[in-house]
């Protein structure tokens, strides 16, 4: 008699210890945000994400191999830089020695390099120089096009940074990660799109509150890949504390950040990074309505119908860490009386929000 055939459960493919452990170490290497508002971002068509990147208030996740990918086109400028000077281009300000930008304000960067002479077909005229590296796909419409059309951040990171340096050419230089075919165009200063790149990122850098997306609807193919797309159309909530994301913080025309709460004119950016114990969440960043408070070092925001108090936490008053963490366990009685008796005790976390009794029960 036959045996009657087993029916295993498909096994997963075995998975590489070594490339999971590299993966690993890049992805637990997040890097810092920048302090100011960089001209590499300013041609995004979407004024909310520029304000809520500004803001530190929607950080962008990358697994460790995307990482390792930044990592080879940065690693990409030193060989292109080589490039250029073997062929009789002077280029200067490269790798640790790049040149600051400075647009004003909160407005600023960093060019990958000065051509100062010897652009073929351009001996004599000085460029600022945009190194960048594009997969395939990417590459072939660049070349089909051109950079405005293909790439228009990086037309526009390009003129503010000939507006910043006064220089009126650029030289892009794009290389194909799939086979090293090289792209390079000239790319001429544009004064009227320069100006007008600032005077966007002074609005958007200093608005005290959020500006509109470019869409509601989730669908919108510009909005589906956005790293604040569950923010903006799922669930508005940030998932940061810093000083950017709280309310008693204010951004100034001089590129400073004031905190009300502490009354100072400036936070250096190293404290901006981890707030203080005092931290706000702002109006803007949560999905409750915001509701008139007794004390002007806190906010109060209506939870579920219950007033929950957001601010220094005490046995009445929850930290913005808390309120992230769980906001909807935060209305419940079984809650407030833990902190009630234990002044100490936090909020982690929410199992089963539902179980729970709300203090209007």
């Amino acid at each position: 008699m036959k045996a009657p055939a087993v029916l295993m459960a498909k096994l997963p493919p075995p998975t590489d210890r070594v490339v999971d452990a590299i993966d690993t170490h890049h992805a637990a290497r997040p890097d810092e945000p920048r302090p100011h508002l960089g001209a590499s971002i300013l041609g995004h068509h979407c004024d909310r994400w520029v304000w809520l990147s500004f803001r530190w208030a929607v950080r962008e996740q990358f697994p460790g191999r995307i990482r390792r990918l930044f990592r080879r086109g940065h690693n990409e400028e030193a060989i292109l830089a080589q490039d250029l000077r073997a062929i009789g281009v002077d280029l200067r300000h490269t790798g640790y020695d790049q040149k600051t930008v400075v647009l004003g304000g909160h407005l600023g960067g960093s060019v990958d390099g000065i051509a100062e002479s010897g652009v073929p077909g351009a001996e004599k005229s000085c460029h600022i120089v945009e190194f960048k590296t594009h997969a395939l796909k990417s590459f072939e419409d660049l070349i089909k096009t051109c950079v405005l059309d293909s790439k228009p951040m990086h037309w526009c990171q390009m003129q503010l940074y000939m507006h910043g340096l006064g220089i009126d050419r650029a030289l892009y230089v794009a290389v194909c990660k799939n086979d090293d075919r090289i792209y390079t165009e000239r790319v001429r200063y544009d004064k009227d799109a320069a100006e007008s790149l600032l005077d966007r990122g002074r609005r958007i850098s200093t608005a005290e509150r959020i500006p509109d997306p470019i869409s509601t609807d989730p669908s919108f193919w510009k909005c589906k890949f956005c790293p604040a797309h569950s923010f903006c159309h799922e669930r508005t909530l940030t998932q940061e504390v810093n000083c950017r994301t709280c309310a008693h913080s204010t951004p100034t025309d001089d590129g400073k950040w004031g905190c009300a709460r502490w009354e100072v004119d400036h936070v250096e950016p190293e404290h901006q990074r981890t707030g203080c114990h005092a931290h706000v969440l702002h109006p803007d960043l949560v999905p409750w309505p915001i509701k008139d408070s007794d004390n002007p070092h806190e906010a109060v925001y209506e939870i579920e119908g219950v007033d929950v108090r957001n601010g220094e936490a005490d046995a009445f008053t929850f930290s913005s860490q808390e309120l992230i963490a769980g906001g909807d366990a935060c209305v419940s009685q079984e809650v407030s009386e833990v902190k009630r008796v234990f002044p100490g005790a936090k909020v982690k976390g929410v199992r089963d929000a539902a179980r729970l009794p709300t203090a209007g029960d």
